[in-house]
């Protein structure tokens, strides 16, 4: 007899990827009712609950999101198994999905792309840029770069280095409204700041010999970072930036830093990933590509 474990994953990784056993019926060919009972025979034979029910939307448990882990793992693997034995691929298969912010991911993640795309073929990748810190397994991520200390988690993560942001702005807009020279001189200067929640309107900064956070009041937020660079481009004000986002800027003359001095702010910045108990093969070879030369960009 035939195990029929596999096919359950896949009708199990549908419904936690959909939100409903409607949405996920229709995509594997079964009925609602039908792909609850499979769901039903799953937990039975687990023993635990994988899904919380609700008329709104299903929530997976801790034990279902194990579960959703693990099978996405072994799934990933049995498909780069076959491919291998029937010599469709020697190198690693699947897709991997990446979350990262959007100036790391335009400035540092995508120009490995090409030598990436050419060293894996079979690999497919799937990008999401945005600034927002989301919750990787619930936007099923594979990947995602990350500043900042790390909240305890059942993730993995690999530390890239440390992140230094600098105070720039374009040399049109100093001409017109001067250079600060100490802390204090932020309250006379526009500032460009972020308007997601977890955004704090200060800047660390060193001043008479101890570190403050130096309240600041913006004139323009946005939603991403590489907004606020072009903001900066543009003499709209002050920007705080990481010094990879402005690095070439600088060097070209676009930007200029101020307030060298009193700048003590940094991050440390990870790469974090899925693979608990095993990290897929296709993940593993984006870490093993990416790591060395994005430790070598932030250096």
């Amino acid at each position: 007899m035939s195990d029929p474990r596999a096919w359950e994953m896949k009708v199990f990784l549908r419904v936690a990827a959909l939100g409903s056993f409607s949405a996920a019926s229709a995509d594997v060919g079964m009925t609602p009712s039908a792909t609850a009972k499979l769901i039903s025979r799953i937990e039975a034979r687990l023993g635990v609950r994988l899904i919380e029910r609700s008329t709104r939307r299903l929530r997976l448990t801790d034990e279902g999101e194990l579960y959703r882990e693990r099978a996405e793992i072994l799934l990933g693997d049995l498909d780069a198994f076959d491919a291998e034995i029937a010599g469709g691929a020697r190198s690693p298969t699947g897709v991997i999905r990446i979350n990262v912010s959007v100036p790391f991911g335009r400035h540092c993640v995508l120009p490995l792309l090409p030598d990436f795309a050419r060293a894996y073929p079979d690999i497919r990748l799937d990008l999401t840029l945005t600034d927002e810190v989301v919750d990787l397994q619930a936007a099923q991520a594979d990947i995602a770069f990350r500043t900042g200390r790390l909240p305890d988690s059942t993730l993995l993560a690999i530390r890239l280095g440390d992140v230094r942001r600098r105070i720039v702005a374009s040399p049109d807009y100093l001409a017109r409204k001067g250079v600060p020279r100490s802390a204090a001189d932020l309250e006379r200067h526009d500032c460009l700041g972020f308007n997601f929640r977890r955004a704090a309107a200060v800047w660390p900064l060193k001043t008479g010999g101890r570190l403050i956070d130096r309240e600041v009041h913006s004139r323009i937020d946005a939603n991403n970072g590489e907004t606020v660079r072009h903001l900066a481009l543009l003499g709209l004000g002050l920007a705080r930036l990481a010094e990879f986002h402005v690095r070439e800027d600088i060097a070209a003359g676009r930007l200029v830093t101020v307030l060298d001095d009193a700048m003590v702010d940094s991050e440390e910045f990870h790469a974090i990933h899925i693979g608990r108990g095993r990290t897929p093969r296709r993940v593993r070879a984006f870490l093993d590509f990416s790591t060395p030369r994005l430790r070598a960009m932030l250096l």
